[in-house]
């Protein structure tokens, strides 16, 4: 049986996630419904519910707040129907309907006749969601404050332009090629509290969306990852605006666009910056980097499949916050990076002494003494990861490579702790 424990005893259970459970099915949810009445949270994701759950869902959970249907492709829309029908589901506040394909628009319809308070609304993977599932469902909810559409490649601008009826702060879209710089100038218009923005994998945003969203007040996180046609002078004309004091997480994955004239102006500007993501961003030089460490709350950076070299490393050694570092596929990096230079000054051991993720993998160049240098200062160094550092051997981390001649990823600080402890083991061979 799935529950084995007396559901008469959870009167006052508010949260339950039965989310990928195998054998949960209507039978087993009547169950819950008899034994949990106060149930606020609820996730039956991934489950063989049925449409017999959504009437037991109307009828038992006056106080439910949070529901989770994701993956649930059993039920149909007549289900959707029961939703209005009982004392339940009026409350719903956060509703997630990823790849439930099955909803068309006039299930959409009877959702926003029995849900009408949702705020946060999440549907991924839902490659049937249309600007009218959008506008049904906006007609009745006019409270919804963020949404989330991963994988949804028919949704357009129209989409944003129905959802400006309600007051957005946080917005997702991933891999839409409809989305334009239109949508843009919608959440620069219509939604002053925005504070969220992920746009990743949208083709078509371009620096004119930046230069849109310049006037945001209150933008903490703007995640334009694979957005490959924003360059300098759109992030430059957003630096200038009054987010760019606020601002704490930046994401710029594969804008290869994007130079060291903009590292300049974030430097001086995104004084709030704790999260930095420049991910193959491939025109970044060490002196682009010399700017970001004049960023005074950064502790995290991405600088992976970039032209950084040693010189960056040593650039970045002054910034004693930083505690997560990916350098991995900088192929310029080596052993001189690691220990800065004939002083015995090195950027890890002896500056970066908060430092617990260090990503040094695909750096071809460092050797055994990399682990040296790691050893003797880094010891607040949580998680190491070195794929396809074939010249650091597995006598000096303590620990034999796999089958690939890899080692183990994530690879932990205790194999270096074994090592330093002289614990070697021998190279199995194949």
């Amino acid at each position: 049986m799935l529950f084995m424990f007396d559901l008469d005893q959870c009167k006052n259970l508010q949260e339950l996630n039965v989310s990928k459970c195998e054998g949960l099915n209507d039978e087993v949810m009547r169950y819950v419904s008899e034994g949990c009445p106060a149930l606020t949270h609820l996730n039956i994701a991934h489950t063989d519910i049925s449409n017999r759950t959504l009437r037991l869902l109307s009828r038992c959970f006056p106080n439910l707040q949070k529901l989770s249907l994701a993956y649930c492709r059993k039920f149909t829309e007549k289900g959707l129907l029961y939703l209005s029908l009982g004392k339940g589901c009026h409350k719903i506040t956060d509703l997630d309907l990823s790849g439930c394909t099955q909803i068309s628009v006039q299930g959409f319809r009877d959702i926003a006749c029995s849900c009408t308070g949702i705020k946060h609304l999440v549907i991924n993977d839902m490659p049937t969601l249309t600007d009218s599932c959008i506008k049904v469902l906006v007609e009745r909810c006019k409270n919804i404050t963020s949404v989330v559409f991963i994988g949804s490649p028919h949704l357009s601008d129209t989409a944003f332009k129905y959802l400006t009826d309600c007051s957005l702060s946080k917005v997702r879209v991933e891999g839409n090629n409809r989305i334009t710089d239109l949508t843009f100038k919608l959440l620069d218009k219509c939604y002053e509290d925005l504070r969220h923005i992920y746009m990743t994998d949208c083709e078509r945003i371009t620096d004119v969306s930046l230069k849109s969203i310049a006037n945001l007040k209150n933008l903490v996180v703007l995640n334009l990852a694979n957005c490959i046609r924003i360059g300098d002078a759109g992030l430059r004309s957003f630096l200038v605006g009054p987010s760019s004091s606020k601002l704490r997480e930046l994401n710029l994955t594969n804008c290869t666009q994007i130079s060291d004239l903009a590292l300049a102006q974030m430097g001086e500007r995104c004084r709030s910056l704790t999260y930095l993501n420049l991910h193959n961003c491939t025109q970044l030089t060490d002196c682009g980097i010399e700017f970001i460490t004049r960023l005074p709350k950064l502790i995290s950076i991405d600088l992976s499949a970039t032209d950084i070299t040693d010189e960056a490393l040593t650039s970045l050694s002054s910034h004693k916050r930083l505690k997560e570092l990916t350098v991995s596929e900088c192929e310029f990096i080596t052993d001189s990076g690691i220990k800065m230079n004939d002083l015995g000054i090195r950027i890890l051991s002896k500056k970066c002494h908060y430092l617990h993720f260090l990503d040094i993998s695909g750096c071809v160049h460092l050797t055994d003494k990399t682990i040296e240098y790691l050893l003797e200062g880094c010891k607040q160094l949580r998680v190491l990861k070195m794929r396809y550092c074939r010249r650091i051997s597995n006598v000096s981390t303590g620990v034999p490579y796999n089958l690939f001649g890899q080692l183990p990823d994530p690879f932990t600080i205790s194999g270096l702790r074994a090592a330093e402890a002289a614990v070697a083991t021998s190279v199995a061979t194949t």
